[in-house]
């Protein structure tokens, strides 16, 4: 699939600035017919249903909030080694659809590569990792009634079409697990919208929502989540372990010691953490270290188990959207290192241009990474070797993606 570039759809460093974490946002004919068929369709939705064991919650049917039990679309399965599964069964799922359920199919991104890539390409962009849930409906029912989320999304409306009404919200910035539940939402919307085929909408974690099917058609969208938010309480996790260099993080605390003592502690303490408060190059390495850590979405390179062939028409990508590619000096040399998937490969400063060309989003050709580059297909299939041991690429030698 063509990359969309949906960055400068939605408004490039302009959506960054204004929007992001701010307020909701429209963008109506985000993307094209082709580039939604290209990105998934209901006869993608009927192959993954019917070829993948998907137990609830993977896929599960909601109506009014609630979800329904698998029973009622679905039979459990025993296997000769005592697994049990459910099995979809259409007319039962047809039925349920036809009377008010949605369907709802988690982590799709993982099942469809097309939905993946869009994925990646967002996660390169906000530098968060994103989920995406698959959701689709017949009726006027609200699957889910009104509600709020814990983290921000970006919702893409396949086909079909969808009313939208925003409440806005009531607490600011609430979490998955927070010290207060939000107020409940106003009567009447702050904005009320809908989503046709192509039409992007972004939505703050917290605003209140609900969502229906009510204009005489099904509806299919996909719901881009960004989770879990960059919060002031994750910086500190973070933090945290990173001060464990200092013995005063790793002594025990005096709790039999007099107030004296105590107080000399914690102002010891307290002075150290705000002295690491005080690096003005702290947000900048705590988001490299969560780049660095994210893992993407894994895939094998089989049935290269130890080396990747010097093919030149070979694909290769990488597996996080996250990956970057920093120069540093190692022992008086000039190396590039690229991070990603909880690793790092360090290469010649001239693999610069190799780096920087798989950090784009899809499948590149072996040869065309040892073009750019300007070293031999060998040496080029030597250094993805490396990246593909670190789980941070992966290979293949199908058509092209």
């Amino acid at each position: 699939m063509t990359q969309l570039r949906i960055a400068e759809r939605l408004g490039q460093d302009g959506f960054l600035a204004q929007t992001l974490h701010r307020d909701y946002r429209h963008v109506p004919g985000t993307l094209s017919r082709a580039e939604l068929g290209a990105l998934v369709s209901f006869d993608v939705v009927n192959d993954i249903v019917a070829q993948h064991r998907l137990q609830p919650p993977r896929l599960r049917l909601a109506r009014d909030g609630d979800m329904l039990p698998p029973h009622r679309y679905a039979t459990a399965v025993t296997t000769r080694r005592s697994t049990v599964w459910q099995r979809v069964h259409p007319a039962e799922l047809h039925q349920r659809l036809a009377e008010g359920a949605s369907l709802v199919i988690d982590q799709i991104d993982h099942l469809h590569e097309p939905i993946g890539d869009l994925a990646a390409e967002l996660e390169g962009w906000l530098r968060a990792p994103v989920q995406v849930n698959l959701y689709a409906s017949w009726t006027a029912t609200e699957g889910f009634g009104t509600h709020w989320d814990d983290h921000d999304v970006i919702v893409v409306q396949v086909e079909g079409a969808k009313r939208w009404r925003l409440f806005g919200p009531t607490r600011h910035m609430p979490l998955h697990r927070d010290v207060a539940d939000p107020e409940p939402p106003p009567d009447d919307p702050v904005a009320e919208l809908v989503m046709r085929p192509g039409d992007a909408l972004y939505l703050p974690r917290g605003w209140w929502h609900a969502v229906t099917a009510d204009q005489d058609t099904h509806s299919l969208h996909l719901t881009y989540g960004i989770t879990p938010p960059h919060t002031g309480s994750r910086l500190l996790d973070w933090l945290a372990d990173e001060l464990l260099a200092s013995e005063t993080f790793r002594v025990d605390l005096p709790l039999h010691a007099g107030q004296a003592a105590q107080a000399q502690f914690l102002a010891v303490l307290g002075k150290e953490v705000a002295t690491a408060l005080e690096d003005p190059h702290l947000l900048d390495r705590y988001a490299a270290a969560q780049d660095a850590a994210d893992i993407g979405r894994l895939r094998p390179s089989l049935p290269h188990l130890a080396t990747v062939p010097a093919d030149a028409g070979l694909r290769v990508r990488l597996t996080t959207g996250r990956a970057r590619a920093t120069a540093v000096t190692v022992d008086g040399e000039d190396l590039v290192r690229i991070q990603g998937a909880g690793q790092e490969v360090d290469a010649a400063a001239a693999a610069a241009p190799l780096f920087h060309r798989l950090l784009q989003a899809g499948w590149h050709q072996l040869g065309d990474l040892a073009e750019v580059a300007g070293v031999s297909v060998p040496d080029a299939a030597a250094l993805v070797t490396e990246l593909v041991a670190a789980q941070m690429a992966t290979v293949h030698t199908g058509r092209d993606s």
